[in-house]
């Protein structure tokens, strides 16, 4: 596993707030083009930093 860059944890923090964001817009929320935000949520995943999306339920 390589080491997280300032990107990476950009990244990060923004799919904590919201998991299910089109990549379109998490590109645009931490300020780089579509692809290669996609191409390092995809090695987050790999490397297992990125395990799973949850959906977090509030019961009333």
């Amino acid at each position: 596993m390589n080491k997280l860059d300032r990107m990476d944890y950009r990244i990060l923090d923004v799919l904590q707030e919201n998991g299910r964001l089109p990549i379109k817009i998490l590109a645009d929320r931490v300020g780089i083009s579509v692809s290669p935000c996609w191409q390092r949520v995809k090695k987050l995943e790999k490397d297992g930093i990125i395990r799973r999306y949850i959906a977090e339920i509030a019961i009333e």
